[in-house]
């Protein structure tokens, strides 16, 4: 079955790949934006485990950004993640069990990816999570306005910005971009001035393999072979980025500057009730990764105001009540989050995760060492949170 009414990055879309004429007009919260013609093809590849409340908002909006086509690998869930996502096929989602043997479950999976024909035959690639929402800064907000502006490069890297918790408790079916507007300064993350990235990989990228933050090419690639690869800003990304030679500049590169173009507002808080569920699920990307206190506080720096995103907020709920109206949609992402809001319960009723909660809506919202160092300086007080 066709999607009904679909979105208008998906639409949109579609329409140009027939005839590549004309444009289409999108309602955002500050009026209505031209959608440029596109025949792009664009893929976006994630691994999955117990996202289901979230998953409708990550597949509505990529769409709006022009994606056209999704490859989920979803781990052993256990709240219907599975059943929704082979509900939304005919909203471009292909489904597939991680094949991962080893512990490296994302990096297995992107093998596994490489090789998929809804990847192989795409004009670009988007590797994200989906607690990660491309944030387009010029244009009309796509991934082909991007692309435009960054000077159609081979690769182009958007620097995380650490979206804060904001003291938001309580879980809510509702769209998350709505919900949290405050974090990091984007050019300073903790004490670090390079912050990591995330990759749009063009097709004839030199591709060796796809990293989780970007792609590989081979070392023996002659330098006059090496790929276009911008950052955010359409500037050169740095030399040691680009060559992948030294492990600590492999996934990240200074954000001073970098995100005229793009930013990635990345979630990875969201409210502290489905922080609690995250923690007890474990990391969906690789076994092992602990979720705790420095984690929250790395990313709970509520020192900027960022609402730019909000603007995509009307065609967003639009989005997803069209996805809702795909057969059994509604019903299987309603019992994703029925699921969720009972770990919840099940979580807090138990004291050790009750205490935990406590301590973590304790904590301020400074990155670790920085409350040290304001004692250091004699000050007084800490900042209220969201105030500094």
């Amino acid at each position: 079955m066709a999607l009904p009414a679909l979105t208008r990055g998906r639409r949109n879309a579609m329409v140009f790949r027939q005839n590549n004429r004309g444009t289409a007009r999108m309602a955002t919260g500050s009026g209505m934006v031209t959608i440029k013609a596109s025949r792009l093809r664009i893929c976006a590849v994630t691994c999955v485990k117990n996202e289901g409340p979230f998953v409708l908002e990550w597949v509505a909006y990529n769409r709006l950004l022009g994606v056209t086509d999704f490859l989920f690998y979803s781990n052993d869930c256990d709240d219907g993640t599975d059943a929704l996502l082979d509900a939304l096929a005919p909203a471009g989602v292909v489904h597939l069990p991680n094949p991962a043997q080893g512990r490296n479950y994302q990096m297995e999976a992107l093998k596994d990816a490489a090789r998929q024909e809804i990847v192989s035959r795409a004009d670009w690639v988007w590797v994200a999570d989906v607690d990660e929402f491309l944030n387009v800064q010029t244009g009309d907000h796509t991934l082909p306005a991007l692309i435009e502006a960054c000077g159609d490069p081979q690769a182009i890297s958007v620097s995380f910005q650490f979206f804060a918790n904001g003291g938001v408790t309580t879980f809510e079916d509702r769209p998350v971009i709505g919900q949290f507007t405050r974090s990091h300064n984007p050019d300073l993350w903790c004490d670090q001035s390079a912050i990591e990235v995330k990759t749009l990989v063009r097709r004839d990228f030199p591709l060796q393999y796809y990293g989780a933050h970007r792609p590989f090419f081979r070392k023996s690639l002659p330098a006059a072979k090496h790929p276009r690869w911008t950052d955010g800003s359409g500037r050169p990304v740095p030399g040691a980025f680009l060559a992948a030679d030294r492990p600590r500049r492999m996934r990240k590169f200074p954000a001073a500057g970098a995100r005229n173009f793009a930013t990635l507002n990345h979630y990875a808080l969201r409210s502290l009730d489905s922080y609690l569920v995250k923690t007890e699920r474990g990391d969906v990307n690789r076994e092992g990764r602990i979720f705790d206190e420095s984690y929250w506080q790395e990313r709970n720096d509520a020192a900027w105001e960022d609402r730019s995103i909000l603007r995509m907020l009307p065609s967003l709920e639009e989005g997803i009540a069209e996805l809702r109206a795909l057969p059994g949609v509604a019903r299987l992402h309603d019992l994703s989050v029925q699921a969720h809001r009972a770990k919840i319960g099940m979580l807090r009723a138990q004291p050790q995760v009750a205490e935990r909660a406590a301590h973590l809506a304790a904590l301020p919202a400074l990155p670790p060492g920085e409350l040290e160092l304001m004692a250091q300086l004699g000050f007084a007080s800490t900042p209220a949170e969201g105030a500094r």
